[in-house]
């Protein structure tokens, strides 16, 4: 457990952009899910981290949805969600021991170097790395061992 202005924190989580990708999408099954940890964050009853990889995965992947959906400035919006998010969670920094951790697990699971930057970070600070689902890539690979959770684990 971590403390912050004395009031005890029990969770955190380091989120993939799948997560935060899920909220803005409507009718998505994990939407609220979603939105309720950001509440939470709000509160102060969990932690929430993004790492800087993340950051720029998600501008250019809600971009890129925004510009499907024919939303007027899809840039713009994009970075108003990313700034939104920043209100809800900490910007982690990437240090040399998380990016040699985050290069060791791109070799040894082979998924996207992204998603290994959230486990490294999430193992930095002894947390967990929160996924929306077990990705395709990630399918019959040792991860028992390692601070994973999915979306619809947490209750």
């Amino acid at each position: 457990m971590k403390k912050k202005n004395s009031k005890v924190i029990s969770e955190g989580y380091v989120v993939d952009t799948s997560v935060l990708v899920e909220y803005i999408l409507r009718g998505a099954p994990q939407r609220i899910k979603v939105e309720e940890l950001f509440n939470s964050a709000l509160k102060k009853q969990i932690e929430l981290y993004i790492t800087p990889t993340t950051i720029s995965e998600l501008l250019y992947v809600v971009s890129k949805i925004y510009e499907m959906a024919n939303v007027a400035k899809a840039n713009e919006e994009a970075l108003n969600y990313v700034r939104w998010l920043m209100k809800r969670a900490k910007i982690t920094e990437i240090t040399a021991d998380i990016a040699i951790k985050a290069g060791e697990l791109k070799k040894k699971l082979k998924v996207a170097l992204s998603d290994c930057y959230v486990i490294a970070t999430a193992i930095d600070l002894q947390t967990k790395a929160l996924f929306l689902r077990q990705e395709k890539e990630m399918s019959g690979k040792n991860l028992e061992n390692l601070p994973m959770i999915f979306l619809n684990q947490i209750k």
